[in-house]
This record gives structure tokens, sequence and C-alpha cells, in this order.
């Protein structure tokens, strides 16, 4: 039995979530909390890790998340994920959402949100596991998967640059 576990294409960790936004989940200014988004976000991008890496999958890091437009209430948002790129043990997850509303039936969702989240395939004992390398497809999938490699490489940069800060005594 090899190491190195056979590859799965983009299109394998593709996963759609879709809810309707609801009272409970507004912020004070009247729109939908950007923390509800963040969650629906995790569970989507938990959800197309955890389908890639044929088991569990935690959230290491979200690299950013960027959000374009308010959701409101009665909007139903679709939450769209899929693994970028991979490496031994970790995988960057990108999600995309996009907003039906309520009041305008047969619109043109809107792009509401974008991010980039970092997971790490676990074991039973909650240790790094080896997963899958991904395959992408498309130009669009090659596309990300380089893009994930410069954001993987500026997040390394940035951790190795604080703690080189860190341990600078300031004069």
């Amino acid at each position: 039995m090899s190491d190195h576990p056979v590859g799965r294409l983009t299109s394998h960790s593709r996963v759609t979530l879709s809810r309707i936004m609801i009272a409970t989940d507004v912020n004070l200014y009247g729109t939908v909390h950007g923390g509800v988004l963040m969650k629906f976000v995790d569970d989507v991008a938990g959800a197309a890790a955890a389908r890639h890496s044929g088991g569990t999958a935690v959230t290491a890091a979200i690299d950013e998340i960027l959000f374009m437009e308010p959701v409101r209430v009665g909007d139903l948002v679709h939450a769209y994920a899929q693994v970028n790129w991979t490496g031994s043990t970790s995988m960057e997850v990108g999600v995309k959402l996009t907003a039906e509303r309520w009041d305008t039936a047969g619109g043109e969702p809107l792009k509401v949100a974008t991010a980039y989240l970092v997971f790490v395939g676990v074991d039973v004992s909650g240790h790094p596991r080896t997963i899958p390398p991904v395959l992408p497809e498309s130009p669009d999938d090659q596309r990300r998967f380089r893009e994930a490699i410069i954001r993987r490489e500026h997040r390394l940069a940035r951790r190795k640059a604080i703690q080189e800060a860190r341990s600078t005594p300031v004069e």
C-alpha cells in the first residue's frame, strides 16, 4: 500500500449549501450579521474539505473573507465551495456566496462574499493525516491552484516575519 493517496479531481470536492436568511440572523443595522455568513462559509468549506480528504478535516485558518454586498432577511443565500490546493495534510478551500433577493424573484443572484480557508485532515486522535492531492480540471481550477500557492507563500512569510519580530527586543 502506498503512502501517497490517489489524487482527486477538483469536482469531487465541490459542495453547494443554500439557506434562507431569517430575522434571528440580523444585526443592529438590519442586515444579516457577518458572523452568520462566516459560519455558513465555514460549514460549506468544511463539507468540501471532508469530501476531498475522505474524513475529518478541521479549520486551521481563515485566510481571507471579503463581504461585497449586504444580505437581508428573506434572501436565499447559496454557498459554493471547492478545494483549490492541497499539501500533504492541509488544503485551501475557496468559497463564494451569492444571494437571491426575496423581493426580486427571478433576478440575477448577487455575489455577496468570497473566502479562502485552510483545513487540515485529522485522524481519530486529532493528529494531522495525509490527504489526497487535488487534481485541477479546468483552466479556472488551475488558476485557483496557482493563486492558492501565492496565498500560502504569503501566509507562511507573514508567520515567519511575526515570529522573528517577537524574538527581537524592542529598543
